[in-house]
């Protein structure tokens, strides 16, 4: 199988450095190229095939919409990243008709345009694996059946099932931009987490929160099905109020037979009928707590230590002066017998 070639085309150099530094990441054998202008990638396009393309929108001379009609022709198969500087939908609107497979805004989120390249390349997928192969193939269709049909039912673009570690079960259908789908997905599952914790806090038993937002490129809404998956249904204006009221029903039966599906096929339900209790350990059996993405579990557990530390030392110093017999008339003074019965004064065979 002969390696893929891709052509790099900026006049930032550290951009250029960067995008091929991160290519290089990936392990797969790649045949990577530079050029500054549109002129000289058009030269470079001229000895070889491309087999994609990742330019600036705006480059000096050739304009990065201009570089991908001239290539286009000596490369009608090439593929298209392009890159920009400007938020603007009338330039992704350019960019889209331009035939762009995906487009970046900078700064360029770089597991994304790598999970772009791995797709443009049709490469093994090692950014965002795009489903768990776990599962029986066959009952594995039948959860695509299921979301497909569901998908032409609600009018969404796409369906996808995810885990609760952001991998993609099942999907159907796309993203209207799969640009982004990286971190999209990747934030979500996020949401979808933390509104776990707060089901368990608040004794919930089976998730029931609808995670929505409406507007932008597309309606997304976000969906529990038990404490390990959660439904990601995208599509135009599915997410205006008179919708969602109207397919309550039908997002119900397919959460239903979702689980229905994952039960036959030995998927564990994780943490679907379990609520699990918060247990503060023992002074003795606490540890020391990390930074990290449970920093206010950490920070309450770090608390409750520090004032059981402190209570354990004012119990030790009263039970100290307690048998000791110690009373203590004034504070900030000791008698010479307080002081002789703390071991304060000099031995007598010293005097």
């Amino acid at each position: 199988m002969p390696v893929p070639c891709v052509l790099i085309v900026d006049d930032q150099r550290d951009i250029v450095r960067l995008l091929h530094a991160t290519m290089d990441t990936l392990g797969h054998d790649l045949n990577v190229i530079e050029a500054p202008s549109g002129e000289e990638a058009l030269l470079e396009a001229s000895h070889r095939k491309i087999d994609l393309l990742i330019a600036d929108y705006r480059l000096p001379g050739i304009s990065g919409l201009e570089l991908v009609k001239k290539i286009s022709v000596l490369n009608p198969d090439i593929k298209v990243i392009l890159i920009t500087g400007m938020a603007d939908k009338k330039v992704r609107d350019e960019m889209i008709a331009a035939g762009a497979f995906a487009f970046f805004d900078k700064p360029i989120p770089l597991a994304d345009f790598l999970d772009a390249v791995e797709r443009c390349l049709d490469l093994t997928r090692t950014i965002f694996p795009p489903e768990d192969g776990s599962a029986d193939p066959t009952q594995h269709k039948t959860l695509s059946e299921l979301l497909s049909g569901y998908r032409k039912e609600i009018g969404a673009e796409a369906i996808i099932l995810l885990s609760d570690r952001g991998r993609v079960l099942v999907r159907a259908g796309a993203f209207h931009d799969s640009s982004l789908e990286v971190s999209l997905l990747s934030t979500l599952i996020a949401i979808f987490n933390i509104s776990q914790k707060v089901a368990r806090i608040v004794h919930q038993e089976m998730p029931s929160n609808l995670h929505i937002y409406e507007g932008g490129d597309q309606d997304l809404i976000m969906l529990p099905v038990d404490a390990a998956h959660a439904l990601v249904i995208a599509g135009e204006k599915i997410a205006q109020p008179n919708r969602i009221i109207e397919k309550m029903d039908t997002l119900r039966t397919l959460k239903d037979g979702i689980i229905k599906v994952l039960r036959s096929i030995g998927v564990a339900p994780s943490q679907l009928d379990i609520i699990t209790p918060i247990i503060y350990p023992k002074a003795e059996d606490a540890v020391e707590p990390e930074a990290g993405a449970d920093d206010l579990d950490n920070l309450l557990t770090h608390t409750t230590k520090e004032k059981l530390k402190s209570d354990e030392v004012d119990s030790f110093w009263n039970a100290a002066l307690e048998k000791q017999n110690i009373v203590q008339t004034d504070p900030d003074r000791l008698s010479y017998e307080q002081a002789r019965q703390l071991g304060l004064t000099p031995d007598e065979e010293d005097k």
